[in-house]
């Protein structure tokens, strides 16, 4: 791996895993809505507007957390969409944006952009996978 693609490794593991977390409700429920647990709605923002991506305005981001531009668009129209529910939360808990009329767009932007992602990674890592042919068939 060369120094440019350990870079976006570095970045991108935090935002996709955000990404997924948005777009899977049971989770959030269940991470989210427990005093016990770290994460929740702060560690999202944090990590797409402050920290490894800025989702309002993502494009110094391409080639660093982000690798296209279909990426890129999705990953505005997240933060748009997450804007848009932080309006709806006056005391900005993880309850109040699970509950925004706007969440299910959030759930379902996240949820197209995480299949781009994981996508454009599986894309990367076959070109840099050699090719050991299939699989061989294993018999119980």
């Amino acid at each position: 791996m060369n120094e440019e693609d350990q870079v976006i490794a570095n970045h991108r593991v935090h935002v996709v895993l955000v990404i997924l977390a948005l777009a899977n409700p049971p989770w959030q429920r269940d991470v989210w809505l427990d005093p016990a647990k770290f994460e929740g709605i702060d560690h999202v923002f944090h990590t797409l507007f402050d920290n490894f991506c800025d989702a309002d305005e993502p494009e110094r981001y391409l080639g660093v957390s982000l690798r296209t531009a279909e990426e890129l668009a999705l990953t505005r129209a997240l933060g748009i969409a997450l804007n848009a529910a932080a309006a709806e939360a006056p005391h900005e808990t993880d309850a109040e944006y699970l509950q925004a009329a706007t969440w299910p767009e959030v759930v379902t932007i996240a949820g197209r952009l995480a299949q781009v992602v994981v996508s454009n990674d599986l894309i990367l890592l076959s070109r840099a996978t050699p090719d050991r042919g299939p699989c061989p068939a294993t018999h119980g």
